[in-house]
């Protein structure tokens, strides 16, 4: 007897559906083909994350040989910026998404590969790229702008996507605690009075979560970069936390662990992992 398959309508998918858990990274790599030559395929092989959130490819998908992170089976989906060796966003992962999403609509800061988005129906993933303002006052502008822009987005973005993880490079420290030297920074860019009030009322009134603090709260030396200026800034844990997991109120519940992984070394940023369960 045949059978016939109808059409699967995903958008009825809770969180019910499929029980089990995964794994979901985010990492700036400060060039993808740099640190693959430190070893990143053996580390995304021993982390066996489903998802991974990747920011600074400073690549595009020709660039580099997929076929080692395709063995582990990762499909990978890119964003690259118009200018070479710029910027970029990427996503792998091990789970086919529903729909893909490139770039967030904003001509300007998509010719620079900020935002990437897959829908997996239960939930979506951004990977995004904040703009620096360390290089002076035109892109501190620039990243300003960018602030503006994305509160107003990932709201957004909530609206079709109530199940959001927003992974990324946001180039902030939102408190003291995130940061080894609050005082000697408080009038550099990533700590600035403005940056920090944004990224407070991004997680207030944006209703998103910082995963991170929402199990850690108060623990306090938790860095995701560190400046390369010295060898020795890294050894001594002088660092910054500006790598986030953001999650909207509606993942809040499916929040498992999370947790900041700096022993690895493929750049000046170290990865954090955060697990759901589905």
């Amino acid at each position: 007897m045949d059978l016939k398959l109808l059409p699967f309508d995903f958008s009825h998918f809770t969180f019910d559906t499929y029980l089990g858990t995964m794994k979901v990274l985010t990492y700036n790599l400060n060039g993808i083909r740099a640190a693959t030559k430190k070893g990143l395929v053996g580390f995304f092989s021993q982390n066996e994350a489903d998802i991974v959130c990747i920011q600074e490819t400073k690549a595009t998908e020709k660039d580099i040989d997929f076929g080692p992170f395709a063995e582990l089976g990762f499909e990978p989906y890119w964003f690259s910026a118009e200018k070479k060796g710029y910027s970029g966003v990427a996503i792998f992962t091990k789970r086919k998404p529903l729909d893909v999403v490139y770039g967030s609509g904003h001509p300007g800061f998509d010719s620079e590969g900020r935002h990437i988005l897959l829908d997996f129906g239960t939930f979506a993933v951004q990977s995004l790229y904040a703009p620096s303002g360390t290089s002076g006052d035109i892109r501190q502008t620039v990243k300003f702008e960018w602030m503006e822009f994305f509160f107003t987005y990932q709201q957004e973005l909530q609206k079709k996507y109530p199940n959001l993880l927003l992974c990324g490079d946001y180039n902030i420290c939102n408190h003291a605690i995130d940061i080894h030297n609050p005082k000697s920074n408080a009038k550099s860019s990533g700590f600035l009075p403005e940056e920090r009030e944004w990224m407070t009322k991004l997680l207030s009134e944006g209703s998103l979560v910082d995963t991170f603090r929402h199990f850690y709260p108060d623990t306090p030396h938790q860095y995701t970069w560190w400046s390369q200026r010295f060898p020795s800034i890294r050894e001594k844990n002088m660092g910054w936390r500006i790598d986030y997991i953001l999650a909207s109120h509606g993942m809040k519940d499916h929040l498992q662990s999370v947790q900041i992984l700096p022993e690895a070394r493929h750049s000046d940023h170290c990865p954090m992992e955060l697990v759901i369960g589905l």
